[in-house]
């Protein structure tokens, strides 16, 4: 049986700490981009964050990485600024960390423009740029996309989110291919899960 060894003021710091150093992660890193003109943009959790903080704070979720899209021809641009700004690349797993032994949930994972992940629909490019707040990200559909091509458990909590708010209904099934489509009608036919 596992017990809590860790309570009390420090079991809050920690919580808080964890949060604010993903936060942190993403503001250096649109920090390092803007700064050396790499385009990109914030994909992934951070990106359903922003747009359903449009609808309701309360409904948001963390995230525990950072997720950027690029163009693979400015991936070497971006790999100046950020090992510049003392990241390391893990060109392998596609990611840069903060420190050699740093986890995979501690990273900026790269996502590139045309790309096949999953799902068998690429990467979508990152114009038009959508901004919000201080940093760039795409257009909800192309997000929405996204995530209903890699449509992981955390793609489908974030889809699920954003029916919840009425961000995604109905009227945006004949929006995508037909395989996507019947994702997204899954989703919105069981939106509880």
């Amino acid at each position: 049986m596992i017990e809590f060894t860790i309570t009390g003021e420090e079991l809050w710091a920690r919580m808080e700490r964890a949060v604010e150093k993903v936060n942190e992660r993403l503001r250096k890193t649109v920090h390092i981009l803007e700064e050396a003109k790499v385009p990109y943009a914030v994909v992934g959790g951070h990106a359903v964050r922003a747009w359903v903080a449009q609808v309701d704070e309360a409904a948001l979720r963390t995230t525990q990485d950072v997720d950027i899209l690029v163009r693979p021809e400015d991936l070497p641009a971006l790999t100046t600024a950020m090992t510049s700004a003392g990241f390391h690349y893990r060109e392998t797993q596609g990611m840069f960390v903060e420190h050699p032994d740093a986890s995979a949930r501690d990273a900026v994972h790269l996502l590139l423009c045309g790309e096949v992940i999953r799902g068998g629909e690429p990467n979508p490019d990152i114009e038009p740029i959508t901004r919000a707040n201080n940093f760039q990200t795409i257009e909800i559909e192309k997000l929405v996309r996204m995530k209903l091509n890699a449509f992981r458990d955390k793609d489908r909590v974030h889809l699920r989110d954003m029916i919840s708010l009425g961000i995604i209904d109905q009227s945006w099934l004949d929006r995508f291919p037909e395989k996507l489509g019947l994702r997204l009608k899954e989703l919105l036919d069981d939106p509880d899960g």
